[in-house]
């Protein structure tokens, strides 16, 4: 199982700096790639914007990857969710790729196509600080599945 975390644009250094540090962990379980691509030139509406990241994400999407949308209005999965659907897919050997939109979140039409629509929550999170929750919840989901001291539940 291949991991691809796709997103559109660049991360401020404190940002990148938590990201690096999960991703390294990451690589423990398995590969992972993190791509970025960029921003949207300032359209003249946010639909367009969506438009022009959404084409620049498809482009970029690993072949046979699943894609998985991170949108607020997704289902949101508790850790444990995340690490029964992480294993499933691990067992059936399907490449994953996370994909979190930028200021203006994801396009309808990528929303339509992605496999699953993971929400973070209710709350609106800046894009480059889900990128961070997102791969902490990646990590702490493969913990859960090991059985590594990381997650202690709730």
């Amino acid at each position: 199982m291949d991991t691809t975390l796709l997103a559109v644009g660049k991360l401020r250094p404190a940002y990148r700096a938590l990201c690096d540090e999960y991703l390294a962990r990451l690589r423990r379980y398995g590969p992972i790639v993190e791509r970025e691509v960029r921003e949207a030139s300032r359209s003249a509406t946010p639909a367009l914007q969506r438009g022009e990241e959404a084409r620049r994400l498809v482009q970029a999407v690993p072949g046979r990857a699943r894609l998985v949308a991170l949108d607020r209005t997704g289902t949101a999965w508790t850790s444990e969710e995340l690490a029964r659907r992480l294993e499933r897919w691990r067992d059936e050997a399907l490449d994953i790729c996370l994909v979190i939109g930028g200021d203006w979140g994801l396009d309808p039409g990528l929303l339509a196509g992605a496999r699953f629509r993971w929400s973070l929550g209710p709350l609106t999170l800046p894009h480059q600080l889900a990128r961070v929750v997102a791969l902490e919840q990646w990590y702490r989901a493969w913990t859960i599945i090991r059985g590594e001291p990381y997650h202690r539940g709730a």
